[in-house]
């Protein structure tokens, strides 16, 4: 069925009323960006623990450095390898329960991981448990971060109004810089205040230790928020009719193009993230010999202007189009590590600096509009499951590996040649997704959700039982 099918299914007078911004919306924003920041705080500063840390302190010493760093990547992929078990079962239980339980213990279980994290010991003091505690530690943590992501944008998706979803659903988005923000913050602090000595020694444990108290103001704003009208009559009507039925199985067999879209649209804008947040560091640290507070200022720099890039394109793929928006950002993407290492190459601050913030910037044109795109590519009563299993399985593939790829491929011939290259492949990929997708701009939700009930009436309509597709009828009853 076409967008403008789909739109007229809503009812012409109903998607005009649901323009209108609700009331307790930005309510919903901050609640969903609260759990955001918190979690990429923590996942974020042990992705920029692996290099500056864990390599030394969990891993035993090697001859080159690069080796001890490719191991403590394996870990960070860890991380990656759980999300999308995590997206698949909070997905599942999401769908079934509502987002807003799911975003409260998702909460909890990363902000416990992250801060027994703090309190491992090191390799010198039990060997070769350390990486396997750090190990466990990080799948608990990718599991529930895996979670999080799906349940944070559509809380605001279903909130949001037809016109401007595109916008209001990529603040939860920009919480990610946020919280790489926060973690930067946190480790310039450390690391300019302490020596390199008492850093490593414990100083680096500071950082994991905070987040308990941030996880508490997180949750603590996450109770004041429901779920949005529409999940509530989708569940309703799931309850109701047996054949409506949710999960992952489900969405695999009713809406395959829509994961394998999804899925396609995440892969470039996974591998890059991360090259340009997490390898970038390993590059300017190894390559260049940047001094670590330089690099963390300039990161710091570099996420605040993220932070604001993110919402600019939400807005952009309200008014450009969710697939123009999201091409400009892929082809772009495929040039980057063609000018931006040779920039970091000249060792020049400012020009470093602005080889990272291009990366970021392009970055946001194609990750704003993810929670708008992809959340219109499902109906309520799977969207949840739907939208991580795309969002999340891509990041085995494609964030897990892209520290790692890269850093075996300097190791292997010395240049960053081959990365960018690898960056081209991966654009490619995009590009063909989005060439795919379809575009969705200003579509009513409503509309998919009816869209997808006659699809079920079809298949019932041999039955005793007619399906029931009115959720004020389930009430009635």
């Amino acid at each position: 069925m076409s967008t403008d099918q789909l739109s007229r299914a809503s009812g012409g007078d109903a998607g005009a009323a649901s323009d209108a911004p609700p009331s307790g919306l930005k309510k919903v924003v901050g609640a969903s960006m609260a759990g955001t920041v918190v979690e990429w705080y923590e996942f974020f500063l042990y992705g920029t623990a692996a290099t500056l840390v864990f390599s030394k302190v969990f891993f035993p010493a090697g001859g080159n450095e690069l080796d001890a760093i490719i191991a403590a990547f394996v870990t960070y992929a860890v991380g990656f390898a759980a999300r999308p078990i995590g997206g698949i079962v909070f997905g599942h239980f999401g769908d079934k329960f509502g987002r807003k339980k799911l975003l409260q213990f998702s909460l909890l279980l990363v902000g416990a991981a992250t801060f027994l994290m703090g309190c491992i010991p090191t390799f010198g003091q039990i060997g070769y448990w350390a990486p396997a505690i750090l190990v466990a530690l990080r799948f608990v943590q990718g599991f529930a971060v895996g979670g999080e992501w799906g349940g944070a944008v559509l809380l605001v998706a279903e909130h949001s109004p037809n016109r401007s979803r595109g916008f209001w659903a990529s603040w939860p988005q920009a919480g990610v810089p946020a919280g790489n923000l926060l973690a930067t913050i946190v480790l310039l602090v450390l690391t300019t205040t302490l020596s390199d000595a008492a850093f490593l020694s414990w100083g680096w444990r500071i950082a994991f230790w905070l987040s308990a108290l941030i996880v508490l103001v997180g949750y603590y704003i996450r109770t004041k928020v429901s779920d949005a009208p529409i999940f509530l009559e989708a569940q309703k009507l799931v309850e109701k009719n047996k054949a409506a039925s949710y999960g992952v199985f489900e969405v695999l067999r009713r809406y395959p193009r829509g994961v394998l879209t999804a899925m396609g649209l995440r892969f470039a804008e996974n591998i890059m993230y991360y090259l340009v947040v997490t390898f970038s560091i390993t590059y300017l640290k190894v390559v260049v010999h940047a001094d670590t507070s330089k690099i963390l200022w300039m990161m710091l720099i570099a996420h605040g202007v993220h932070f604001v890039a993110v919402p600019l394109c939400g807005r952009l793929s309200d008014t450009l189009g969710r697939r123009p928006t999201y091409l400009i950002g892929a082809l772009l993407a495929g040039s980057w590590g063609f000018f931006a290492f040779p920039m970091m190459d000249s060792a020049h601050n400012a020009i470093v600096l602005a080889a990272i913030v291009i990366g970021l910037i392009i970055h946001a044109f194609m990750y704003a509009g993810q929670p708008a795109i992809m959340a219109e590519m499902f109906p309520t009563r799977m969207r949840y499951s739907g939208v991580s299993l795309g969002y999340q399985v891509t990041s085995i593939v494609a964030g897990s590996l892209a520290p790692i790829i890269a850093t075996g491929l300097l190791s292997r011939f010395d240049s960053s040649v081959p990365i960018a290259f690898y960056l081209l492949g991966a654009s490619v990929v995009t590009v063909i997704a989005v060439a795919f997708a379809r575009e969705t701009k200003g579509i009513a939700l409503e509309s998919i959700d009816a869209a997808d009930a006659r699809t079920l009436a079809e298949e019932n309509a041999a039955t005793d039982a007619p399906l029931v597709t009115d959720p004020d009828a389930v009430v009635a009853r």
